[in-house]
């Protein structure tokens, strides 16, 4: 008897719908086909188990299971609970008229519990687009499928439930989740606030900045002066997540099985990987393609601490993601892409040693050793950097100060008044949202100087022999700090803190 249960296939964060054909015939023999993988290639142990601590088993017959289109290669533990229904119907041990309304997808214990899959937001979504009526997986991924609206979702326990579900018609417990509400309910305040820091306000004030224009930046300064206790703090001040880019955050952390439980993700994700990362873990791909560090960072923050101990081919690896907000790994037998569109934080020391703009401290390092530790940095990295900065430790007399700093709220409420007005601005621009992303045709049209202006930042650029890259990034950077003014011109004042953020750029630090 022949019969046809549907799972799915996640490739990259899009999903594929597998058609599971199950023939049981008159023979011995147990046989899988359409590219499984050993995962896959293994469930026939689990299957077998399942079912007969369950009170069913595997048919004493010849079994062939395609899994169709057999030119798409599948991987991991989820289609357990696919295959064993389809063998409980092909061989007649149930009888189920409604297994083509379904996508069924889970993994088996010994014991028949169902565990959690990957990538139930994206195969929820593939399953409405496709017109099933209904999706059957896991308890734990429930809440994250039925963030989908317009198709049934049913989380089970046990393979008991999907049996009796299509056997005797038991029904199961629907999982209903208002999308909206969930959304708004769940948009608490992040953990790290502002309020915190003492001191430091022209650095706030730099962050500021930078979340409001969503440029990419760097902090530099000796060990202990508060560069990781900042950059923890940057997702507190940036605008809320749209429910859109909720939707889509959510998607890409499905893929990697980070949603369990949760629902909806509504805070901006901040990663921090250490410097020992791959290139591909960092990107993504891999045998299985899966998205890196810079995809689970999208829409969020991707915070490199210590970036000179980053290897610097892992570093250029970046430089693609940055510029187009999307990674694209090809391979002989795929392409996928994956978006990346994050605000890069990295941390630095100024020197080997830590302390070469400290005040108080000596310097330790040679130039040589001075110049051979900043060049682990390329200048094509740097140039996506819009922002760098002086970080120098706190003085005992603000640390020891009770005294709560301005809260994360009020900064975020400036913030998002910013990039409502660059919203506007860029309104008609596909890719363009925010200043950040403005090219050099943009940065003309918007970034006008009066003569003043000009001739300012013609002496700043001779006098502190800044580079030619830096030229644009201070034009953009004077262009947030206007609208953090409500400014619609860039004046001589914007000008002038804009100079003051390219420490890099100065004779003296990279040459």
């Amino acid at each position: 008897m022949l019969t046809k249960v549907y799972g799915s296939a996640v490739f990259g964060i899009e999903a594929t719908t597998i058609t599971v054909e199950v023939n049981v015939d008159s023979g011995v023999g147990y046989h899988l086909v359409g590219l499984p993988d050993n995962a896959i290639k293994e469930s026939n142990y689990r299957i077998a188990a399942a079912l007969l601590n369950n009170g069913y088993k595997i048919p004493g017959k010849k079994i062939t299971l395609n899994l169709a289109p057999a030119d798409l290669r599948k991987e991991g533990s989820a289609y357990d609970l696919t295959l064993a229904i389809g063998i409980l119907t092909a061989s007649g041990q149930i009888q189920s008229k409604n297994l083509e309304k379904y996508i069924i997808m889970g993994e088996l214990s010994l014991d028949g519990s169902v565990q959690p899959i990957k990538g139930a937001l994206p195969i929820a979504i593939k399953a409405l687009e496709e017109g099933f009526e209904g999706f059957i997986l896991p308890d734990e991924n429930a809440k994250e499928a039925a963030i989908v609206s317009g198709i049934k979702v049913y989380g089970v326990e046990n393979i008991s439930e999907v049996i009796d579900f299509f056997d005797k018609g038991t029904p199961l417990e629907e999982t209903i989740v208002d999308t909206r509400a969930e959304f708004h309910k769940s948009l608490d305040f992040p953990e790290f606030d502002f309020s915190d820091v003492r001191g430091q306000e022209s650095i706030k004030r730099c962050m500021e900045i930078a979340a409001a224009g969503g440029h990419n930046i760097i902090l530099i300064g000796p060990p202990g002066s508060g560069k990781t206790m900042l950059a923890k703090r940057l997702p507190s001040i940036l605008p809320p997540m749209t429910l859109h880019e909720a939707l889509e955050t959510t998607k890409i952390h499905s893929v990697v099985g980070k949603v369990k439980n949760t629902g909806l993700m509504s805070q901006r994700p901040f990663r921090s990987p250490h410097h020992t990362i791959s290139d591909v873990a960092l990107v993504g791909g891999g045998a299985y393609p899966q998205p890196g560090e810079i995809s689970l960072s999208h829409n969020g923050v991707l915070f490199l601490d210590e970036l000179p101990e980053f290897k610097r081919g892992v570093l250029e690896v970046m430089r693609q993601p940055l510029e187009d907000r999307e990674v694209t790994i090809s391979r002989a037998r795929f392409t996928v892409t994956y978006p990346s569109s994050f605000m890069l934080v990295a941390s630095m020391n100024p020197s080997p040693g830590g302390y070469f703009n400290d005040p108080d401290a000596p310097v330790t390092s040679s130039p040589a050793e001075m110049q051979r530790y900043l060049s682990k940095i390329s200048g094509p990295l740097l140039d996506r950097i819009d922002i760098h900065i002086e970080v120098t430790p706190v003085p005992f007399e603000k640390l020891s100060d009770d005294r709560k700093g301005e809260q994360s709220a009020a900064i975020r409420e400036r913030v998002t008044a910013a990039r409502e007005l660059q919203s506007q601005r860029f309104t008609g621009l596909d890719k363009v949202h925010y200043n950040a992303q403005m090219n050099t045709k943009q940065i003309r049209e918007y970034c006008k100087l009066d003569a003043a202006s000009k001739e300012l930042l013609k002496n700043a650029m001779e006098r502190l022999n800044l580079s030619a890259r830096a030229y644009d990034r201070i034009l953009k950077v004077a262009r947030t700090i206007a609208d953090l003014e409500d400014t619609p011109e860039v004046n001589g004042n914007h000008i002038a803190e804009a100079i003051q953020y390219r420490s890099l750029d100065r004779e003296g630090w990279l040459g």
